[in-house]
């Protein structure tokens, strides 16, 4: 199914989703620190992956994938993982920080 790859990550979005919404962990509301926090991962691994593509060490099932392949070979989707499954994290973090009332940070 060609939206396998997109489900699971619309399932982590909507699984997290409560967590700004009800326990305010404010992720998205400070998206200025969530782009900090994504940035350095989201570069190194799109790089990683362009390279392992490159390489023929990695690939995508197109049946799999809806089709959207960006330069490089890489799938839209798996853009969309390093975004959404560390915004996932960062969720579950600050949610955990938030219930426990745990200072880190400049907070």
């Amino acid at each position: 199914m060609q939206l396998s790859y997109l489900a699971v990550l619309a399932a982590c979005v909507l699984g997290t989703l409560p967590l700004e919404l009800f326990l305010g962990t404010r992720v998205y509301a400070r998206w200025r620190r969530w782009l900090l926090a994504l940035a350095p991962a989201f570069v190194l691994f799109v790089a990683w992956d362009l390279y392992a593509i490159s390489q023929g060490h990695w690939s995508f099932d197109p049946a799999q994938i809806v089709g959207v392949v960006l330069p490089g070979g890489l799938p839209l989707e798996e853009v969309l993982f390093f975004v959404v499954i560390p915004t996932c994290a960062l969720l579950a973090f600050e949610a955990v920080r938030r219930r426990t009332q745990w200072q880190v940070g400049d907070e």
